[in-house]
């Protein structure tokens, strides 16, 4: 079972990284997301898969009894699941805003700051009609 999880990380892991480095904003979104999936069943897997009773301790004893599942990785799931949530809804709107400003979701089209090279002006003729309008 463990292999077949361990496998299931890898194949997760590369259909993100391949999302990633598209160049679309919302490729990036779901790359992200499935690389936090991949990290969830990586953490999942590292607890160990037991099918023992829940981690419980009965009153009056100091330790659970018997085999019992580990509790931590469920927490830290549990807690990487609504971060993770969390931070993808925010992202997801952070793009949808970026689309209504900037009209497109491709990356190389967004550098508002870095003007492309075509665009930029020519600074001899910027020079040149600044010296015959004063």
């Amino acid at each position: 079972m463990e292999l077949l999880l361990s496998a299931s990380v890898g194949i997760l892991v590369a259909a993100a990284i391949y999302l990633m480095l598209s160049r679309s904003l919302l490729r990036f979104l779901f790359g992200l997301t499935l690389i936090s999936n991949a990290a969830n069943l990586l953490i999942f897997a590292s607890g160990r898969l037991t099918a023992g009773a829940p981690p419980l301790i009965p009153e009056g004893a100091y330790a659970p009894v018997g085999d019992v599942a580990n509790a931590l990785p469920q927490a830290l799931v549990l807690t990487a699941i609504v971060i993770g949530f969390g931070l993808f809804a925010f992202s997801l709107v952070l793009a949808i805003r970026a689309y209504s400003e900037l009209g497109t979701l491709e990356t190389s089209n967004m550098r508002l700051a870095e003007p492309r090279p075509d665009l930029r002006p020519d600074p001899s003729t910027a020079t040149s009609n600044e010296t015959s309008a004063g």
